[in-house]
């Protein structure tokens, strides 16, 4: 399910450091809105610190970047305190928002099928609508591509 020229489900959640963070309030600016499965595990520690040393050329672009996982905001708190991370991360503790966006699926590792989080961004435009999405992503080179686009808009 492509959201590309969709109006970007709207959302309101738990961000890190206590308060919410609501997706439409953050208009006109863009935002890069990326789902990762876990705090502090590999990939995504890469990712988050991928787009954190990115920060400021996002800034430039005036897009704002949101990590979305199901980890608790206290979770999120020790996360960005160990690496040190300059992005906004939201608390999807019941999974609606990643059903909305459809990166809520059935995973399949060493034989065992559990439910969890598609590593996928999205890149919503100044009007809230899905300008570009990546599903399935792969860590190495990702954040260049994301900036490249958010640059481009």
């Amino acid at each position: 399910m492509s959201l590309v020229g969709q109006p970007a489900p709207d959302f309101t959640l738990p961000r890190d450091g206590g308060g919410d963070v609501t997706l439409s309030d953050l208009q006109p600016k863009k935002v890069v809105v990326y789902f990762y499965p876990k705090d502090d595990t590999p990939g995504c520690t890469k990712e988050a610190i991928g787009f954190t040393e990115m920060g400021d050329a996002f800034e430039a672009a005036g897009t704002v970047v949101i990590g979305v996982s199901k980890d608790t905001v206290a979770k999120h708190d020790k996360f960005i305190a160990k690496h040190d991370l300059g992005v906004i991360l939201a608390s999807d503790a019941d999974a609606d928002v990643c059903e909305r966006y459809g990166v809520w699926e059935e995973k399949n590792m060493y034989g065992k099928r559990y439910m969890g989080i598609e590593r996928a961004t999205f890149l919503v435009n100044a009007d809230g609508t899905v300008a570009e999405e990546w599903r399935k992503v792969k860590v190495p080179g990702h954040v260049d591509a994301v900036l490249e686009a958010a640059k481009a808009l």
